[in-house]
């Protein structure tokens, strides 16, 4: 899968193509017990089994990545979570934005079958990861929804409640602080304020308040029909 992006730092920016060969996401990615419990008992509220440990690494396929502007879901019962994206290319570690769209009625049944049944939204800007690792806690991920015509806050919180991305890097790799070259992570997210549900768009952003600036990107959710 090839993903093209645009690497924001310092005094120009440049592009960047990858050949994303393996898409992996981390979930129940909390940094304290607090925090995961909430979001466990979250998903709890509409059926989802709890985790057999924490984090767990689920392995979708790498042709889920997209970053396109609209994805197709089958049905209404689907969501998206802001999450940190990193990957890896020439050796490199960089920094991006994704939502971990998940198919919230299959998910009750089998949350890495949910993961795999939607496409993985990803934004076009990316950082590399060393301009940002110092104050990483300090940035923040939140989401917007569509809620009857209106733009609605869905999810807000600093990164410094999620576990940082080495110690998921290191986890996944068993002992390595970086991916593999064509290697992504789709990193954690945080409660969705007023509970999980489905809208017909989904805007995301990644703010760095050091530097003065965001990544962002949004995107429809286009439902197809299901059918028996």
């Amino acid at each position: 899968m090839e993903l093209h992006f645009t690497v924001e730092g310092g005094a120009a920016t440049k592009p960047l193509e990858v050949e994303l060969a393996q898409l992996v996401v981390a979930g129940w990615a909390g940094r304290d017990r607090a925090a995961i419990e909430h979001h466990i008992e979250e998903l709890a509220a509409i059926g989802v089994p709890r985790p057999s440990t924490v984090p767990l690494y689920y392995r979708v396929a790498e042709s889920l990545a997209t970053q396109a502007e609209s994805i197709q879901v089958i049905g209404t019962e689907s969501s998206g979570e802001v999450e940190t994206f990193v990957f890896s290319a020439g050796g490199e570690m960089y920094v991006s934005l994704a939502s971990d769209h998940t198919d919230r009625k299959l998910e009750t049944i089998g949350v890495a079958i949910s993961k795999q049944l939607c496409a993985k939204p990803l934004a076009r800007k990316a950082w590399r990861f060393a301009e940002v690792a110092g104050h990483w806690d300090e940035m923040i991920i939140r989401s917007h929804i569509e809620e009857n015509g209106a733009r609605v806050l869905y999810q807000e919180g600093p990164l410094a409640s999620l576990r940082p991305p080495l110690e998921l890097v290191a986890g996944f790799t068993g002992g390595a602080a970086l991916l593999p070259d064509g290697t992504g992570m789709i990193c954690g997210t945080v409660g969705a304020i007023g509970g999980i549900r489905p809208s017909p768009s989904f805007a995301m952003e990644l703010f760095d308040p050091v530097l003065g600036r965001s990544i962002e990107h949004a995107y429809r959710i286009v439902s197809l029909p299901e059918v028996a």
